[in-house]
Protein backbone atom coordinates (compact mmCIF):
# COMPACT_ATOMS: atom_id res chain seq x y z
CA UNK A 1 0.00 0.00 0.00
CA UNK A 2 2.73 2.42 0.90
CA UNK A 3 4.60 1.49 -2.27
CA UNK A 4 1.51 2.07 -4.02
CA UNK A 5 1.09 5.59 -2.40
CA UNK A 6 4.18 6.32 -3.13
CA UNK A 7 4.12 5.44 -6.97
CA UNK A 8 1.03 7.77 -7.27
CA UNK A 9 2.77 10.71 -5.45
CA UNK A 10 5.68 10.47 -8.07
CA UNK A 11 3.05 10.46 -10.94
CA UNK A 12 1.16 13.70 -9.77
CA UNK A 13 4.57 15.47 -9.17
CA UNK A 14 4.41 18.65 -10.65
CA UNK A 15 0.72 18.55 -12.01
CA UNK A 16 -0.86 20.95 -9.63
CA UNK A 17 -1.29 24.50 -11.46
CA UNK A 18 -2.24 26.23 -7.81
CA UNK A 19 0.76 28.60 -6.96
CA UNK A 20 1.11 31.18 -4.97
CA UNK A 21 0.45 34.89 -6.25
CA UNK A 22 3.99 35.90 -6.87
CA UNK A 23 3.78 39.76 -6.00
CA UNK A 24 3.80 38.20 -1.71
CA UNK A 25 6.93 36.45 -2.87
CA UNK A 26 8.50 39.72 -4.08
CA UNK A 27 7.04 42.00 -1.54
CA UNK A 28 7.61 39.20 1.60
CA UNK A 29 10.42 41.22 3.58
CA UNK A 30 7.59 43.47 5.70
CA UNK A 31 8.06 45.26 8.93
CA UNK A 32 6.72 42.55 10.91
CA UNK A 33 8.46 39.67 8.87
CA UNK A 34 11.67 40.67 9.47
CA UNK A 35 10.63 41.75 13.36
CA UNK A 36 9.98 38.54 13.84
CA UNK A 37 13.30 36.85 12.24
CA UNK A 38 14.27 39.31 14.83
CA UNK A 39 12.87 37.85 17.64
CA UNK A 40 13.37 34.59 17.10
CA UNK A 41 16.89 35.35 17.51
CA UNK A 42 16.70 37.25 20.72
CA UNK A 43 19.66 36.45 23.47
CA UNK A 44 18.89 33.91 26.55
CA UNK A 45 20.92 35.50 29.15
CA UNK A 46 19.26 39.50 28.52
CA UNK A 47 15.69 40.72 28.41
CA UNK A 48 14.51 42.26 25.30
CA UNK A 49 14.09 45.65 25.00
CA UNK A 50 11.85 46.46 21.79
CA UNK A 51 13.12 49.31 19.87
CA UNK A 52 11.90 47.80 16.35
CA UNK A 53 7.94 48.79 16.28
CA UNK A 54 5.47 51.12 15.87
CA UNK A 55 3.35 50.40 18.82
CA UNK A 56 3.93 52.24 22.17
CA UNK A 57 0.93 50.87 23.84
CA UNK A 58 2.75 47.80 25.05
CA UNK A 59 4.32 49.88 27.69
CA UNK A 60 2.33 51.31 30.46
CA UNK A 61 3.28 54.90 30.25
CA UNK A 62 2.09 54.81 27.15
CA UNK A 63 -2.26 53.75 28.40
CA UNK A 64 -4.94 55.05 26.53
CA UNK A 65 -6.83 57.43 28.46
CA UNK A 66 -9.93 55.98 30.25
CA UNK A 67 -12.39 57.97 28.56
CA UNK A 68 -11.34 56.40 25.57
CA UNK A 69 -12.17 52.62 27.20
CA UNK A 70 -15.42 53.93 28.39
CA UNK A 71 -16.34 55.36 24.99
CA UNK A 72 -16.26 51.62 23.51
CA UNK A 73 -17.78 50.58 27.01
CA UNK A 74 -20.71 52.71 26.13
CA UNK A 75 -20.85 51.99 22.54
CA UNK A 76 -21.05 48.48 23.12
CA UNK A 77 -23.84 48.49 26.09
CA UNK A 78 -25.41 50.84 24.22
CA UNK A 79 -26.59 47.85 21.16
CA UNK A 80 -27.32 50.45 18.78
CA UNK A 81 -23.70 48.90 17.15
CA UNK A 82 -24.39 45.50 16.63
CA UNK A 83 -25.44 45.38 12.51
CA UNK A 84 -23.82 46.52 9.77
CA UNK A 85 -22.09 49.86 9.15
CA UNK A 86 -23.17 51.48 6.08
CA UNK A 87 -20.70 50.82 3.34
CA UNK A 88 -18.71 54.32 3.87
CA UNK A 89 -18.93 54.33 7.91
CA UNK A 90 -21.72 55.06 10.46
CA UNK A 91 -22.73 59.13 9.43
CA UNK A 92 -22.43 60.58 12.46
CA UNK A 93 -18.89 59.18 13.24
CA UNK A 94 -17.75 60.37 9.91
CA UNK A 95 -19.22 63.89 10.36
CA UNK A 96 -16.89 64.10 13.95
CA UNK A 97 -13.95 62.97 11.54
CA UNK A 98 -14.94 65.70 9.36
CA UNK A 99 -15.09 68.20 11.95
CA UNK A 100 -11.34 67.01 13.67
CA UNK A 101 -9.79 66.76 10.37
CA UNK A 102 -11.14 70.04 9.04
CA UNK A 103 -9.20 71.71 12.37
CA UNK A 104 -6.65 74.10 11.15
CA UNK A 105 -8.11 74.13 7.34
CA UNK A 106 -9.15 77.17 5.40
CA UNK A 107 -12.40 75.24 4.48
CA UNK A 108 -14.63 72.83 6.33
CA UNK A 109 -15.05 69.17 5.44
CA UNK A 110 -18.45 67.41 5.39
CA UNK A 111 -19.39 64.12 6.23
CA UNK A 112 -19.15 63.09 2.32
CA UNK A 113 -15.61 63.73 1.86
CA UNK A 114 -14.77 60.74 4.47
CA UNK A 115 -14.28 57.13 4.36
CA UNK A 116 -14.24 55.30 7.69
CA UNK A 117 -11.51 52.13 7.03
CA UNK A 118 -9.76 49.28 9.28
CA UNK A 119 -7.02 51.33 10.07
CA UNK A 120 -4.88 53.78 8.07
CA UNK A 121 -3.71 50.61 6.00
CA UNK A 122 -6.56 50.23 4.61
CA UNK A 123 -6.85 53.50 3.95
CA UNK A 124 -3.72 53.20 1.54
CA UNK A 125 -5.32 50.44 -0.22
CA UNK A 126 -8.37 51.57 -0.93
CA UNK A 127 -6.16 55.45 -2.17
CA UNK A 128 -4.06 53.61 -4.36
CA UNK A 129 -6.51 50.67 -5.40
CA UNK A 130 -8.81 53.41 -6.70
CA UNK A 131 -5.90 55.56 -8.28
CA UNK A 132 -4.58 52.78 -10.22
CA UNK A 133 -4.65 53.04 -14.14
CA UNK A 134 -3.12 51.44 -17.20
CA UNK A 135 0.97 51.83 -17.10
CA UNK A 136 0.79 54.43 -14.24
CA UNK A 137 3.85 55.54 -11.90
CA UNK A 138 3.36 56.64 -8.61
CA UNK A 139 6.10 58.77 -6.63
CA UNK A 140 6.90 57.49 -3.01
CA UNK A 141 9.20 58.69 -0.02
CA UNK A 142 12.82 57.08 0.54
CA UNK A 143 12.69 56.18 3.83
CA UNK A 144 9.35 55.25 3.46
CA UNK A 145 6.53 53.08 4.91
CA UNK A 146 6.53 49.20 2.96
CA UNK A 147 3.01 48.96 3.01
CA UNK A 148 2.95 51.53 0.10
CA UNK A 149 5.23 49.61 -2.42
CA UNK A 150 3.06 46.58 -1.63
CA UNK A 151 0.13 47.63 -2.60
CA UNK A 152 1.49 49.30 -5.74
CA UNK A 153 2.95 46.21 -6.64
CA UNK A 154 -0.85 44.21 -5.91
CA UNK A 155 -2.33 46.98 -8.44
CA UNK A 156 0.85 47.27 -11.33
CA UNK A 157 1.66 50.74 -9.83
CA UNK A 158 5.53 51.49 -11.31
CA UNK A 159 7.04 53.20 -7.95
CA UNK A 160 9.37 55.67 -8.59
CA UNK A 161 11.39 56.66 -5.23
CA UNK A 162 12.15 60.17 -4.85
CA UNK A 163 14.31 60.54 -1.83
CA UNK A 164 14.08 62.82 1.66
CA UNK A 165 17.55 64.51 2.47
CA UNK A 166 18.67 63.35 5.87
CA UNK A 167 20.99 66.65 6.00
CA UNK A 168 18.00 69.17 5.44
CA UNK A 169 15.59 67.28 7.88
CA UNK A 170 14.79 65.11 5.35
CA UNK A 171 12.91 67.40 2.86
CA UNK A 172 11.51 66.08 -0.27
CA UNK A 173 14.01 66.42 -2.98
CA UNK A 174 11.80 68.95 -5.09
CA UNK A 175 14.41 68.93 -7.87
CA UNK A 176 14.17 64.71 -8.05
CA UNK A 177 10.49 65.37 -8.29
CA UNK A 178 10.73 67.06 -11.50
CA UNK A 179 13.02 64.62 -12.81
CA UNK A 180 10.56 61.48 -12.35
CA UNK A 181 7.16 63.01 -13.07
CA UNK A 182 5.47 62.47 -16.38
CA UNK A 183 2.11 62.24 -17.49
CA UNK A 184 1.32 58.84 -16.17
CA UNK A 185 2.05 59.94 -12.52
CA UNK A 186 -0.95 59.43 -10.77
CA UNK A 187 -0.02 60.43 -7.56
CA UNK A 188 2.56 62.06 -5.04
CA UNK A 189 2.78 60.48 -1.60
CA UNK A 190 4.00 62.03 1.47
CA UNK A 191 4.37 60.94 5.27
CA UNK A 192 4.39 63.53 7.89
CA UNK A 193 4.79 63.47 10.38
CA UNK A 194 7.33 61.14 9.38
CA UNK A 195 7.57 57.51 9.52
CA UNK A 196 10.67 56.66 9.54
CA UNK A 197 12.05 59.76 10.16
CA UNK A 198 10.67 61.63 13.15
CA UNK A 199 10.46 64.56 10.73
CA UNK A 200 7.64 67.34 10.46
CA UNK A 201 7.48 69.50 7.14
CA UNK A 202 7.10 73.25 8.02
CA UNK A 203 4.37 75.19 6.33
CA UNK A 204 7.07 77.09 3.63
CA UNK A 205 8.10 73.69 2.49
CA UNK A 206 4.68 72.03 2.19
CA UNK A 207 3.91 74.84 0.18
CA UNK A 208 6.61 74.16 -1.84
CA UNK A 209 5.43 70.33 -2.66
CA UNK A 210 2.01 71.67 -2.87
CA UNK A 211 3.22 73.97 -5.83
CA UNK A 212 5.45 71.53 -7.77
CA UNK A 213 2.56 69.09 -7.64
CA UNK A 214 -0.28 71.30 -9.46
CA UNK A 215 2.70 72.17 -12.25
CA UNK A 216 2.98 68.60 -12.66
CA UNK A 217 -0.48 68.06 -12.39
CA UNK A 218 -1.34 65.38 -10.21
CA UNK A 219 -2.66 64.77 -6.68
CA UNK A 220 -0.85 64.37 -3.38
CA UNK A 221 -1.94 61.59 -0.74
CA UNK A 222 -0.71 63.22 2.26
CA UNK A 223 -0.50 60.24 4.71
CA UNK A 224 -0.56 61.51 8.97
CA UNK A 225 -1.55 59.20 11.09
CA UNK A 226 0.85 60.57 13.20
CA UNK A 227 -1.02 64.16 12.98
CA UNK A 228 -0.69 66.54 15.85
CA UNK A 229 1.99 64.06 17.05
CA UNK A 230 5.09 66.84 17.14
CA UNK A 231 6.95 68.08 19.90
CA UNK A 232 9.65 71.07 20.46
CA UNK A 233 9.11 74.12 18.54
CA UNK A 234 7.19 72.18 15.68
CA UNK A 235 3.79 72.89 14.63
CA UNK A 236 1.84 70.10 12.53
CA UNK A 237 0.59 71.51 9.12
CA UNK A 238 -2.31 69.46 7.40
CA UNK A 239 -1.34 69.36 3.67
CA UNK A 240 -4.90 69.78 3.30
CA UNK A 241 -4.07 73.54 4.17
CA UNK A 242 -2.83 74.10 0.60
CA UNK A 243 -5.79 71.52 -1.31
CA UNK A 244 -7.04 75.16 -3.12
CA UNK A 245 -3.50 74.45 -5.00
CA UNK A 246 -3.54 70.83 -5.61
CA UNK A 247 -6.08 67.75 -4.57
CA UNK A 248 -4.99 66.04 -1.50
CA UNK A 249 -6.03 62.44 -0.26
CA UNK A 250 -5.40 62.81 3.83
CA UNK A 251 -4.99 59.49 5.45
CA UNK A 252 -5.08 59.25 9.37
CA UNK A 253 -6.56 57.23 11.86
CA UNK A 254 -6.68 56.80 15.62
CA UNK A 255 -4.02 54.37 15.78
CA UNK A 256 -1.15 56.47 17.11
CA UNK A 257 -2.09 59.77 18.87
CA UNK A 258 -4.55 57.52 20.93
CA UNK A 259 -2.30 54.89 21.51
CA UNK A 260 -4.45 52.14 20.22
CA UNK A 261 -3.61 50.77 17.19
CA UNK A 262 -5.29 47.20 17.75
CA UNK A 263 -8.72 48.87 17.24
CA UNK A 264 -8.00 49.33 13.65
CA UNK A 265 -9.71 52.85 13.05
CA UNK A 266 -8.95 54.96 10.25
CA UNK A 267 -10.22 56.96 7.15
CA UNK A 268 -9.62 58.34 3.64
CA UNK A 269 -10.64 62.31 3.46
CA UNK A 270 -10.79 64.26 0.19
CA UNK A 271 -9.28 67.36 0.77
CA UNK A 272 -11.06 68.84 -2.71
CA UNK A 273 -12.22 72.48 -2.50
CA UNK A 274 -12.61 72.92 -5.84
CA UNK A 275 -14.24 69.31 -6.59
CA UNK A 276 -11.25 68.31 -8.96
CA UNK A 277 -11.02 64.78 -7.39
CA UNK A 278 -14.95 64.11 -8.30
CA UNK A 279 -14.44 65.68 -11.43
CA UNK A 280 -12.38 62.39 -12.34
CA UNK A 281 -14.91 60.14 -10.59
CA UNK A 282 -11.94 58.89 -7.88
CA UNK A 283 -14.75 59.77 -5.18
CA UNK A 284 -16.89 57.26 -6.68
CA UNK A 285 -14.01 54.57 -7.24
CA UNK A 286 -13.63 54.90 -3.56
CA UNK A 287 -17.22 54.53 -2.92
CA UNK A 288 -17.50 51.61 -5.20
CA UNK A 289 -14.61 49.84 -3.81
CA UNK A 290 -15.80 50.80 -0.04
CA UNK A 291 -18.95 48.86 -1.22
CA UNK A 292 -17.08 45.13 -1.64
CA UNK A 293 -15.04 45.41 1.03
CA UNK A 294 -15.05 45.46 5.11
CA UNK A 295 -15.14 48.46 7.15
CA UNK A 296 -13.98 48.82 10.87
CA UNK A 297 -16.26 47.57 13.39
CA UNK A 298 -19.17 48.78 14.73
CA UNK A 299 -18.66 49.74 17.99
CA UNK A 300 -15.45 51.56 17.32
CA UNK A 301 -17.29 53.98 15.30
CA UNK A 302 -19.98 54.32 17.42
CA UNK A 303 -17.11 55.18 20.47
CA UNK A 304 -15.68 57.46 17.98
CA UNK A 305 -17.04 61.04 18.28
CA UNK A 306 -16.88 60.51 22.11
CA UNK A 307 -12.74 59.93 21.39
CA UNK A 308 -11.94 62.29 19.27
CA UNK A 309 -14.18 65.44 21.21
CA UNK A 310 -13.79 64.58 25.19
CA UNK A 311 -10.41 63.25 25.44
CA UNK A 312 -8.42 65.73 27.38
CA UNK A 313 -5.69 67.98 26.23
CA UNK A 314 -3.39 67.13 29.38
CA UNK A 315 -3.22 63.19 27.65
CA UNK A 316 -1.95 64.49 24.44
CA UNK A 317 0.76 67.12 26.53
CA UNK A 318 1.80 64.51 28.81
CA UNK A 319 2.47 62.00 25.67
CA UNK A 320 4.50 64.37 23.67
CA UNK A 321 6.30 65.34 26.69
CA UNK A 322 7.60 61.84 27.29
CA UNK A 323 8.58 61.44 23.67
CA UNK A 324 10.03 64.65 23.64
CA UNK A 325 12.10 63.20 26.45
CA UNK A 326 12.43 60.26 24.56
CA UNK A 327 13.75 62.26 21.37
CA UNK A 328 16.44 64.05 23.08
CA UNK A 329 18.23 60.94 25.03
CA UNK A 330 18.42 58.79 21.42
CA UNK A 331 19.74 61.94 19.50
CA UNK A 332 22.57 62.71 22.56
CA UNK A 333 23.50 59.56 23.06
CA UNK A 334 24.19 59.01 19.38
CA UNK A 335 26.33 61.78 19.35
CA UNK A 336 28.33 59.86 21.41
CA UNK A 337 29.18 56.66 19.38
CA UNK A 338 31.22 57.04 16.87
CA UNK A 339 29.71 54.70 14.74
CA UNK A 340 26.47 56.43 14.53
CA UNK A 341 25.41 59.43 13.09
CA UNK A 342 21.97 61.23 13.06
CA UNK A 343 22.07 64.29 10.94
CA UNK A 344 18.43 66.16 13.16
CA UNK A 345 16.71 65.90 16.06
CA UNK A 346 13.25 63.80 16.01
CA UNK A 347 10.03 66.56 15.48
CA UNK A 348 7.31 64.03 15.52
CA UNK A 349 6.19 60.68 15.25
CA UNK A 350 8.48 58.00 17.38
CA UNK A 351 11.51 57.37 15.31
CA UNK A 352 14.70 58.21 14.51
CA UNK A 353 16.78 57.10 11.62
CA UNK A 354 20.16 56.02 12.30
CA UNK A 355 22.87 55.65 9.75
CA UNK A 356 25.81 53.21 10.41
CA UNK A 357 29.22 53.93 9.77
CA UNK A 358 30.27 50.38 8.50
CA UNK A 359 33.93 51.47 7.97
CA UNK A 360 34.40 51.75 11.78
CA UNK A 361 33.09 47.61 12.52
CA UNK A 362 34.77 44.68 12.19
CA UNK A 363 33.04 42.13 10.74
CA UNK A 364 29.30 43.55 10.22
CA UNK A 365 28.83 44.04 6.33
CA UNK A 366 25.33 46.00 6.46
CA UNK A 367 22.30 46.69 8.24
CA UNK A 368 20.64 43.63 8.38
CA UNK A 369 23.75 41.95 9.98
CA UNK A 370 24.16 44.74 12.36
CA UNK A 371 20.57 44.25 13.56
CA UNK A 372 20.70 40.44 13.74
CA UNK A 373 23.97 40.50 15.76
CA UNK A 374 22.67 43.62 17.71
CA UNK A 375 19.92 41.14 19.03
CA UNK A 376 21.63 37.84 19.07
CA UNK A 377 24.18 39.39 21.61
CA UNK A 378 22.27 42.23 23.31
CA UNK A 379 18.46 41.51 23.11
CA UNK A 380 17.93 44.99 21.21
CA UNK A 381 15.56 45.48 18.58
CA UNK A 382 15.66 47.72 16.31
CA UNK A 383 14.73 47.69 12.18
CA UNK A 384 17.44 47.78 9.48
CA UNK A 385 16.96 50.49 6.81
CA UNK A 386 16.89 48.28 4.10
CA UNK A 387 13.54 47.08 4.84
CA UNK A 388 12.04 51.13 4.38
CA UNK A 389 14.37 51.51 1.39
CA UNK A 390 17.45 53.15 3.60
CA UNK A 391 20.65 50.63 3.71
CA UNK A 392 22.78 50.64 5.91
CA UNK A 393 20.70 52.94 8.40
CA UNK A 394 18.20 51.22 10.89
CA UNK A 395 15.01 52.71 12.57
CA UNK A 396 14.75 53.26 16.25
CA UNK A 397 11.71 53.77 18.18
CA UNK A 398 11.89 55.96 21.23
CA UNK A 399 8.44 55.16 22.14
CA UNK A 400 9.26 53.42 25.05
CA UNK A 401 9.88 54.48 29.06
CA UNK A 402 12.62 56.45 29.71
CA UNK A 403 14.94 54.22 32.22
CA UNK A 404 14.23 50.91 29.07
CA UNK A 405 15.50 53.18 26.38
CA UNK A 406 18.24 54.48 28.21
CA UNK A 407 19.73 50.70 29.05
CA UNK A 408 18.85 50.14 25.21
CA UNK A 409 21.29 52.80 24.17
CA UNK A 410 23.62 50.95 27.50
CA UNK A 411 23.21 47.73 25.38
CA UNK A 412 23.46 50.04 22.09
CA UNK A 413 27.05 51.53 22.67
CA UNK A 414 28.59 48.27 24.39
CA UNK A 415 27.75 46.90 21.41
CA UNK A 416 29.04 49.17 18.71
CA UNK A 417 32.50 49.46 21.54
CA UNK A 418 32.93 45.41 21.14
CA UNK A 419 33.07 45.70 17.24
CA UNK A 420 34.87 48.54 16.54
CA UNK A 421 38.34 48.54 14.61
CA UNK A 422 39.16 51.79 15.59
Amino acid sequence: MTNKLAQEEEQNEGKCQTRCNPVLLEYSSSIRGVLAMLLSRLSPDKSVIPLGHGDASSFKCFRAPLNVEDALIQSTRSSNFNGYAPSYGILDTRRAVAEYVSSGLPYKLTYNDVYLTVGCSQAIQVCLTVLATKGSNILLPRPGFPVYETVCGYNGIEIRFYDLVPEKNWEVDLDQIEALADDKTIAMVIINPSNPCGAVFDYEHLLKIAKTAERLDFPIVSDEVYAHMVFGESKFVPMGTFASITPVITLGGISKRWLIPGWRFGWLVACDPHGILKKGKVQEGVEMLMNITPGPSTVVQGAVPSILKDTSKEFHENILHLLDMAADICYKRIQKIKSLCCYSRPQGSMFIMVKINLSTFKGIKDDMEFAFRLVEEESVVVLPGSTLGMKNWIRISFAAPIALLEEGWDRIESFCQRHSNV
